[in-house]
């Protein structure tokens, strides 16, 4: 059956609503991708700081690696692993992409797996997969609502660690790239790195006066890992967030391209038909001149 110039009216009328809401969309989705970007940049002087703190305790200290195997246990260790995915729909194989990072990575591990997922979306992935999530974190929202989420997972992921394991503690999510793009990635937080340990250990000291550990120095070191486990959780949050808006952004830009050409195709049937109307018209016009004209004849 076809269209009518009405029902094209009503089409093009909501093809044009539509349009306005995804360009709304990509709008804040890419609001979203700058302010996630700058919260990781702002990290910098800070995440500078607890490195130059910890320089300063490996230096005085033995290294924390030899220091936690001395009391690992004999038994199996449990991977502790975090993965970051999104709550929302509308990106994409985003949730896919690092949910089958994960699982991959994760299964070339010894031991079994505890692992906890950042969003509703990645936890069901998982689930399917055949590795069921341990525990599921609301995807945070807004710059401000990602030190909550990482205060929740530093105390969730403690409760589960057993005194004096030496267990390894992974994150997942995806980076993002250039030109709205992502990749996966994953690091080990923890053990810490022995290479890692020493790097730092011969970061030059920004002043003449070398530092000095007050107090109970292991005590000190603790509280900096513990600083640098945070900032390490946040960037990855941040950094899944700046991701999420990026494939929601390309999905958008994809979304209005569609919705262009579909206005376009419907405005030319529009022209088309309105044309034609036009034509019959002019037709009727002229047949009823010449008929009358005949008459009077």
């Amino acid at each position: 059956m076809s269209d009518t110039m009405e029902s094209l009216r009503r089409k093009i009328s909501s093809a044009g609503d539509l349009r306005s809401v995804v360009r709304t969309m990509k709008a804040l989705a890419a609001s979203n991708i700058q302010q996630y970007e700058k919260s990781v940049l702002a990290l910098a002087d800070y995440y500078r700081s607890v490195e130059l703190g910890l320089g300063a305790c490996f230096r005085a200290y033995e290294p924390v690696a030899t220091m936690v195997r001395r009391k690992a246990s004999t038994h199996a260790v449990t991977v502790r692993a975090i993965v970051f995915g999104s709550d929302q729909g509308l990106v994409g194989q985003f949730n896919d992409v690092v949910a089958d990072y994960a699982i991959k990575t994760l299964a070339a591990l010894p031991g079994k797996c505890h692992v906890w997922a950042v969003g509703e979306r990645v936890h069901a992935r998982l689930a399917d997969a055949g590795v069921p999530p341990v525990g599921l974190f609301t995807v945070p929202n807004s710059v401000q609502a990602i030190t909550p989420l990482v205060g929740q997972i530093q105390i969730e992921v403690e409760a589960h660690w057993d005194k004096g394991e030496n267990a390894p503690l992974w994150v997942f999510h995806n980076q993002p790239l250039a030109g709205a793009l992502y990749e996966p990635v994953s690091q080990r937080l923890l053990p810490l790195d022995a290479q890692w340990q020493q790097g730092l250990a011969k970061i030059h000291w920004p002043t003449a006066n070398l530092p000095e550990v007050m107090g109970r120095g292991i005590v000190t070191m603790r509280a900096l890992i513990r600083e640098y486990l945070f900032i390490s959780l946040f960037r990855a949050c941040a950094e899944s967030l700046a991701s999420e808006n990026a494939s929601r952004l390309a999905a958008m830009q994809r979304a209005d391209k569609n919705i262009n050409d579909l206005l376009e195709q419907l405005n030319g049937t529009f022209h088309q038909l309105r044309q034609s109307g036009i034509d019959e018209e002019l037709f009727d016009v002229v047949s009823g001149f010449e008929a009358l004209s005949s008459g009077v004849r």
